[in-house]
């Protein structure tokens, strides 16, 4: 009897132990749900498992860290802070903008063209002006004095002012021909904008494809998951065989090493993207966006030529070099008129350039014409030369047209040729795969046989889901490199 009550009240102690535990666990447990809602088991407080239900929430006790420990390790730590920060979410035209803003490319550009520029006010300016001072008629004795110079007492002693010019028209040409160049450099940045506009469409375009593949390795993974129930099920009620689980595991375990790789490959876009826009690589980034919102419509192959010949960066670049060569003819042209020099001086007989000046002072004006003399051949051969760029500055115009007409036609037939496939993979295979895997893994589940012809069915499924969201990305980049190829912004 006594014994009977010592164990009675051994179990009773147990039992409200138990209890005190598990309220232990109903009350921490909305700290452990942000770190792992699996961490923790518990089971019913029944004398039976109370050793088990004590085990499983100490266990997990453990594993709790206290409440300011978080907190002082972030101030502890500057990089566990930064780490902690949610990552910078951003679409194409945010991309766009930072890109403009701080590549590194386009920095230089935008310089190089400013500097052009600044070279054209240079050349209209008015040549500098010669001052000169004039001694004749040394001092007897004097350092500067050669044998008997200086020693004429009717020497005279004073300062000019000599003021070169052009030919009028010369320097407008000139600062024509220039400023021609420079705005020639400008149309070649703006052709720069194009193409890192498209190369960043094609990174923007590839990444989303990425994180698409993620999300249909993902929803692989849960059906790989159910698979394996069906096959555990149908196992322990012995309707199939150990191996069909074990297979469906096996291609769980594929997707999975996929989704590894992936996220690797989805780290290093990060970075690439990052520093394209003229960010730190480190930083974090993560980008959204609608692929199928994305896609807008595409004027035809003749509107786009039309729109190419009249205004691409290119042509515009070429047609601007063509002027300035043909003002290069007209300037070359010119070098057969003479240049001027306007000399004035004022002079005092037998003073000193440094003394003071009592007597009287003496004025005279200059006129010097420069004469393009040896039978014109610098002249002659500088037309030649300005003649010669003229036909090449024609001849480019001419090859960029070409070129910039055959880039949209091929451009054109790209986009056509993703277009056509990506919408045959989404109107016709991946709704054909996905109802094949439906019909198999519903035979599956109602103890038919053809594991093997379900396993098919949910990798063409994901093969073909793959393949969708890479035909997407193709076609979007295809769009971008249509538009920057017809000289349109390819970031509408």
């Amino acid at each position: 009897m006594s014994y009977f009550l010592n164990t009675q009240n051994l179990q009773s102690s147990l039992t409200l132990r138990a209890g005190f535990v598990l309220a232990i666990v109903f009350i921490s447990l909305p700290a452990f749900a942000q770190t792992d809602p699996f961490a923790i088991t518990t089971t019913s407080p029944s004398t039976s498992n109370v050793g088990k239900a004590s085990v499983e929430v100490r266990a997990g006790a453990n594993l709790a860290a206290p409440a300011q420990e978080p907190e002082r390790r972030v101030l502890a730590d500057s990089k566990s802070l930064d780490a902690n920060r949610k990552p910078y979410e951003m679409d194409l035209r945010q991309l766009w903008n930072e890109l403009r803003s701080n590549n590194p490319q386009l920095i230089a550009a935008r310089e190089s063209y400013f500097a052009a520029k600044a070279t054209v006010p240079q050349i209209a300016a008015p040549a500098n002006p010669q001052v000169g001072l004039i001694w004749s008629g040394m001092p007897a004795g004097s350092p500067l004095a050669l044998g008997t110079a200086g020693t004429n007492p009717n020497g005279q002693n004073g300062y000019s002012f000599a003021q070169p010019f052009q030919f009028p028209g010369k320097k407008s040409l000139a600062s024509e021909i220039a400023d021609k160049g420079a705005e020639s450099i400008q149309a070649q940045n703006d052709n720069l904008y194009l193409q890192l506009g498209s190369q960043l469409a094609t990174m923007y375009y590839s990444t989303l494809a990425a994180q698409q593949q993620l999300k249909v390795l993902s929803d692989t993974v849960i059906r790989t998951e159910l698979i394996k129930n069906i096959a555990k099920a149908r196992y322990s009620n012995h309707a199939a065989a150990y191996v069909e689980y074990l297979n469906a595991q096996v291609a769980q375990s594929s997707a999975e090493s996929d989704k590894f790789n992936l996220e690797r490959q989805l780290s290093v876009a990060y970075k690439s993207i990052n520093v394209m826009i003229g960010r730190d690589p480190r930083q974090k980034i993560s980008l959204r966006g609608d692929a199928g919102a994305a896609m807008g419509k595409i004027p035809s192959l003749l509107e786009l030529e039309s729109y190419a010949e009249g205004f691409h960066p290119i042509l515009k670049s070429t047609n601007l070099q063509l002027e300035a060569a043909k003002k290069g003819v007209s300037l070359a042209k010119a070098a057969y008129l003479p240049d001027f020099q306007i000399v004035a001086s004022q002079y005092t007989p037998n003073r000193g350039p440094f003394t003071s000046n009592n007597g009287q002072m003496y004025y005279q004006m200059e006129f010097d014409i420069v004469i393009p003399l040896y039978f014109f051949t610098k002249e002659k051969y500088g037309v030649e030369q300005a003649l010669r760029n003229q036909g090449a500055a024609e001849a480019n115009d001419v090859a960029a047209k070409q070129q910039v007409v055959l880039g949209v036609d091929s451009a054109f037939a790209t986009y056509e040729q993703a277009k056509k496939y990506m919408e045959f993979l989404r109107d016709r295979q991946v709704p054909q795969a996905d109802a094949a895997y439906r019909v198999a893994i519903t035979q599956y589940a109602n103890n038919g046989q053809g594991f093997s012809d379900l396993l098919t069915a949910q990798t063409q499924l994901r093969t073909l889901e793959i393949q969708l969201a890479i035909a997407k990305s193709n076609l979007l980049q295809a769009q971008a490199a249509l538009l920057a190829s017809a000289g349109k912004d390819p970031i509408e």
